[in-house]
């Protein structure tokens, strides 16, 4: 089999459909996963791809995290954005307790994480790091949404970097096929089909997405997370979705 890489799409709080994607492919999808060279993502989607990769156990806590995170951000004034509330922080917290102490030594040359540069406002994927602190800040600045997350963007060797999502949100790596998985309907391998819709598409920093009110109605869930039943129904769509992709490539056990 060629080379196969995972890549994840920048999604926010649809990131609930990544780990139910995620949960699929590590409890039915071994086949497919002892033949993946390359986990990419931007944003939400690269802390799926970093615990699919480092903490596929996890699986679980990260759900658990990441209702707790959608309700506590429901609760303030503003959502995100409500003065004195924390995001970065809170989403910290979440990568401390669930990344295993070597976590960059398993990611090393084998993650790819979409940040965008605010001076160049060139997009990087990085792929190397030095320590599990320096994979923590790629991965916070993969997902410092400016305005929405903070005021300061994330520094790393020197330089001021925010969220992958901005110029890359899925990255497609050069080598061998990139199964792409977004919670957004569109041209990718695991997505949501959103029928009887008219047959357009938009492509938003690299991700051929379905002109829907479907879609729409996500995008707002990203930065405005739902209440957590529809959270749980995000999780089990992008679990049945990706059950549907590995039966169909043959790759289900």
């Amino acid at each position: 089999m060629k080379n196969i890489n995972l890549s994840f799409a920048a999604c926010g709080f649809l990131g609930i459909y990544h780990l139910g994607a995620a949960s699929a492919l590590h409890r039915h999808g071994a086949k497919l996963l002892k033949d993946v060279k390359g986990f990419a993502g931007a944003s939400a989607g690269s802390l799926v791809a970093t615990v699919l990769l480092t903490a596929p156990e996890k699986i679980e806590e990260c759900n658990q995290f990441t209702y707790k995170f959608a309700e506590e951000t429901r609760r303030q004034a503003l959502g995100a954005v409500t003065p004195g509330y924390d995001f970065m922080a809170r989403l910290r917290s979440g990568m401390e307790s669930i990344l295993p102490s070597n976590a960059h030594e398993l990611a090393q040359n084998r993650l790819y994480v979409s940040i965008t540069n605010t001076q160049t406002r060139e997009n990087y994927l990085v792929s190397t790091f030095s320590s599990r602190e320096d994979l923590i800040k790629v991965l916070l600045a993969s997902s410092f949404i400016p305005g929405y997350a903070g005021l300061k963007p994330v520094e790393y060797k020197g330089q001021k970097w925010v969220d992958g999502g901005l110029t890359n949100s899925l990255p497609v790596l050069p080598e061998g096929r990139t199964v792409t998985i977004s919670p957004f309907s569109g041209r990718l391998d695991i997505s949501p089909q959103d029928k009887g819709q008219l047959d357009l598409y938009i492509n938003v920093s690299n991700q051929d997405i379905m002109l829907s009110l479907a879609n729409l109605v996500r995008l707002n869930h990203a930065l405005f997370p739902p209440r957590k039943k529809k959270m749980e129904c995000l999780y089990k769509c992008g679990f049945d979705d990706a059950v549907h992709f590995l039966r169909k490539e043959n790759w289900f056990e």
